[in-house]
């Protein structure tokens, strides 16, 4: 990356992060369009995104971006005038020319070059473009020629070049404007080039005269190499907007005086314009910053004139402000105020967000997780003492911890709508491929999860999709013989369940075949033919290393590669995944993840001398341990029977001669034990500590936590340890 100061460095890395907002925000609207067809409202969007980064790619001087996306930004221009059609062949170009600008972004973040490959694509797309655009020669674009500018000795003379447009021509046609230019004295000493800035107002534009203003300069004793002293009036000829023309400015326009004056005869579309736009509770400034009349900065500078324009109280009506100032033609400001009285009254609050490095936050959160540590200690270390002054500061600090932990926490989380945002190009993209029609859905997008764990799940849970689109849904003619619709579908679904999030990958296909599973480990050596299996044992056999059941081999799966990864992947963010299957019918996918990965509510037992840690979400209530047991294995519990899963024979703890135990009830989901443990401690904030590389395979161990008193504590996996239970308990009935 070129060499710059902190300053534009740090403009540069806010340029790359916004631009790749901008370009997911055109890909959702393209493909929005492409299933609902386009309106005008979302064409613009994305004529607006490329438009802004091709503007901020040319302030950077990033001119392969400008020239690329310039290209684009044609298209798009002619697809929103109506001169081309939004085909699907044209969304089809724009969403890879999409991906070409986010290529080219990545390549500049990593200093990587440009290859044979990129150079390559680069120049196809270039090529759909022009021919999507209907031109015959590179000479139609004006970005590939160098326009010339002309001179003028004069003020006087430059009038000429200024001519009214009709009134009857739309606003976006090519449209006269004269810019008053006034570079501030610090331009060089900023790093900034004042023609450069010319140079890309031909990015969007025609320069029709131009004059270099000298009044400024200082008797050449008294001139300063580093100081900027000069200005410009220019008459200029242009489909963008004041607003667009005024962001050319933008690095430049706090200590510099810069007027953008707009041809006169607009004002029939202006208040076209105006009366289009939808009801909402805005202002008068609001109206015409929208329709383009007025930019923001304007509107900021009539405010303050409004401010201070009576010191009795009673300010001038805006609009009159607007018209004095020569800012906003009268016969527009009346179309305003107009609108105005027919808007309704209610407001809708702004939601500001404000960008945090994610270092920084996970930083943030790792102390919070020692403070937790030390605050338990601090409780403990007062409980010792027993002053009740000292107990009451320990419980309030207790307190204020834990409320900084949850805030601390809901830092860190974002609704999964950021997760599935990719999912539908995904589809889209391997539907075609696979020549299959299929559709997606999308619910529970507003559940939260932990950034740190969608970041974890997302290559698992897109190996999950793309499997369910080449093995799950069958092609149009089976479906249609075993009547189903020839479409497909893929259901990503997302809820929170017993203090956890469920992320669901359903399909509506042929299902998992039971018996060619079975084959196919059987031919594997991972199962014995003798061996009794259940249905989720079998269908869990796909997760093991090189197994499948494709019986040809795709760019996409078949090779037996992946879905153990998925697993291991899933079950490294203590989550799991389970396979719900119903022949012809199809399968859902259900991936299990805690809410966080870093801190959570604990429940304190003690089996022997140590101490274990069982997640709150999980326990639902505790009880005396029977003295006496109707069977083996089970007690009875408000006249259900409750299986009990002894920690000690599953640790191999040798229990103490002690006259009471405990039972606490734990639940996953629909299932629940009891689990036998010696003594209840009680609640405790709980940072999760990763275990090492000796201790991370130990079955019903997650985790590790470090207590008040330093001692290590594991953190039980009450998930794995009921589904050992009762896979244990359907084999004996099975034998049985």
């Amino acid at each position: 990356m070129m060499d710059m100061d902190p300053q534009m460095a740090a403009a540069l890395q806010t340029f790359f992060e916004e631009s790749r907002d901008l370009l997911q925000d055109m890909e959702s609207a393209l493909l929005f369009m492409e299933e609902q067809g386009a309106d005008l409202e979302r064409i613009n969007a994305v004529f607006r995104a490329a438009h802004t980064i091709k503007g901020s790619a040319g302030l950077f001087g990033l001119e392969e971006v400008v020239r690329f996306t310039h290209r684009l930004e044609n298209l798009l221009d002619q697809i929103r005038s109506g001169t081309k059609t939004l085909s699907p062949g044209n969304i089809t170009l724009l969403l890879s020319c999409g991906d070409h600008i986010n290529d080219y972004l990545d390549r500049l973040v990593s200093a990587t070059p440009l290859d044979q490959h990129f150079l390559s694509e680069d120049l196809r797309l270039l090529a759909a473009l022009q021919s999507a655009l209907g031109e015959n020669s590179s000479a139609t674009d004006p970005s590939l020629t160098e326009p010339s500018l002309t001179v003028y000795d004069d003020v006087e003379s430059r009038t000429e070049f200024i001519h009214e447009v009709s009134s009857d021509a739309p606003v976006k046609s090519a449209a006269n404007w004269h810019i008053s230019l006034r570079f501030g004295q610090d331009t060089f000493r900023d790093g900034m080039d004042p023609l450069s800035f010319l140079r890309y107002l031909q990015q969007i534009g025609e320069i029709t005269g131009l004059v270099t203003l000298t009044d400024a300069l200082p008797a050449l004793s008294m001139m300063d190499a580093e100081t900027c002293y000069l200005g410009f009036e220019i008459a200029f000829r242009s489909v963008a907007d004041k607003a667009s023309i005024l962001d050319v400015f933008d690095f430049v326009k706090d200590n510099s005086i810069i007027h953008v004056l707009p041809a006169h005869g607009q004002i029939a579309a202006y208040l076209k314009m105006i009366q289009q736009l939808p009801e909402g509770d805005q202002h008068l400034g609001e109206i015409l910053v929208a329709v383009g009349s007025l930019t923001p900065e304007e509107l900021q500078k009539a405010l303050a004139l409004q401010e201070g324009s009576d010191q009795t109280g009673q300010h001038l009506p805006l609009g009159e402000i607007l018209v004095e100032q020569k800012m906003v033609q009268e016969p527009v400001v009346q179309g305003a105020l107009e609108k105005q009285q027919q808007q309704r009254e209610s407001k809708n609050a702004e939601r500001q967000l404000l960008r945090v490095r994610a270092h920084d936050l996970d930083h943030l959160v790792d102390l919070v997780g020692e403070l937790v540590i030390a605050s338990a200690a601090n409780r403990l270390f007062a409980g010792r003492e027993d002053l009740e002054s000292r107990l009451e500061s320990s419980s309030q600090v207790a307190r204020l911890v834990e409320e900084i932990r949850d805030g601390a926490l809901r830092l860190r989380m974002i609704d999964v709508a950021e997760l599935f945002q990719r999912f539908p190009r995904v589809v889209r993209d391997t539907a075609r491929t696979l020549n299959k029609d299929i559709r997606l859905e999308i619910s529970g997008e507003g559940t939260e999860l932990d950034k740190s764990m969608a970041e974890k799940i997302s290559d698992p849970l897109m190996h999950l999709v793309r499997n369910a689109m080449d093995h799950g849904i069958e092609p149009a003619e089976q479906r249609l013989a075993a009547g189903k619709p020839a479409q497909g579908s893929i259901i990503l679904h997302a809820r929170h369940d017993s203090g956890g999030i469920v992320i669901e990958v359903s399909d509506d296909g042929g299902g998992l075949n039971r018996e060619k599973i079975r084959r196919k480990a059987l031919e594997k050596g991972l199962i014995s033919a003798d061996q009794l299996l259940t249905d989720p044992e079998i269908y869990a056999l796909i997760f093991a290393p090189g197994f499948s059941t494709a019986d040809t081999i795709s760019d996409i799966s078949g090779r037996g590669v992946g879905m153990d990864v998925v697993r291991q992947n899933i079950e490294s963010v203590r989550g799991r995944i389970d396979i719900d299957s119903t022949p012809g019918r199809g399968t859902t996918m259900r991936i299990h993840l805690p809410l966080t990965l870093s801190i959570i509510d604990g429940f304190l037992v003690r089996l022997a001398q140590d101490t274990y840690v069982i997640p709150a979400e999980a326990v639902e209530e505790c009880l005396e341990y029977p003295q006496t047991v109707g069977s083996v294995g089970y007690m009875e519990l408000r006249d259900q029977p409750l299986p009990l899963l002894d920690l000690s024979a599953v640790f191999k703890k040798a229990e103490l001669s002690e006259t009471r135990r405990n039972v606490v009830v734990v639940r996953h989901g629909m299932e629940r034990i009891g689990v036998v443990v010696s003594g209840i401690l009680g609640n405790q904030q709980t940072v999760i500590k990763p275990l090492g590389k000796l201790f991370e395979r130990v079955p019903g161990v997650s985790a590790a936590t470090i207590l008040g008193n330093g001692d290590v504590a594991p953190i039980l996996d009450i998930p794995t340890l009921i589904q050992r239970h009762y896979a244990i308990s359907a084999k004996s009935a099975l034998v049985h």
